[in-house]
């Protein structure tokens, strides 16, 4: 008897162990799932070299930018222009403005998402600032660049084919224990 209670509370810890480790990959995988396959609006990553591969149409379609923040961060957050009209495949760049209104540092990070949903999986992007912790200090601001393209799939998929405007929503939150790097521990 005594060895079934054992053998009953092993499997009950290595399940335990297994939830606990379940539970810290549910995000990233999450995230990554998201990231694969457009679900939700979250937009695909490229490279520099896929996007390389890529040609610009004659077809044209509106971005939008929007911007937020979470309201306990004193944070000015917004896009340089609130738009702008791309050609389908072509490179483009827009620049989000971020500045500390607060008296003391502060760090943040973003998230994202596209809307149409369905247009996340062919708006694509090379660079962002999104789930970077950025630090600003007292009254400084920075400019964060996004570069993206929309992939000209959009224009044969039955149900994006009529899209003609998407929307890049960022919203900034607080980091409550911004990731800090010892410069002594490195060497430099």
């Amino acid at each position: 008897m005594a060895i079934s209670n054992a053998k009953t509370g092993l499997l009950a810890g290595a399940l335990a162990v297994s939830m606990v480790g379940v539970g810290f990959a549910a995000v990233p995988l999450y995230r990554l799932f998201c990231q694969v396959t457009g679900f939700g609006g979250t937009t695909m990553r490229v490279d520099a070299a896929q996007a390389a591969t890529v040609s610009a149409t004659d077809k044209s379609i509106v971005i939008r930018f929007d911007a937020n923040h979470r309201g306990d961060l004193p944070w000015e957050f917004k896009p340089e222009r609130p738009t702008d009209t791309v050609s389908i495949g072509a490179k483009d760049m827009s620049i989000f403005l971020a500045k500390n209104l607060s008296s003391e540092a502060v760090t943040g990070t973003a998230t994202f998402n596209v809307t149409p949903e369905l247009a996340g999986k062919y708006f694509n992007k090379i660079q962002c600032f999104c789930f970077t912790e950025q630090t600003l200090k007292p009254g400084e601001q920075i400019r964060m660049p996004v570069l993206y393209y929309v992939d000209p799939k959009i224009m044969t998929d039955p149900e994006t084919k009529d899209i003609e405007e998407i929307t890049l929503s960022y919203t900034f939150y607080p980091v409550e224990k911004p990731n800090t790097v010892d410069p002594q521990a490195n060497g430099s």
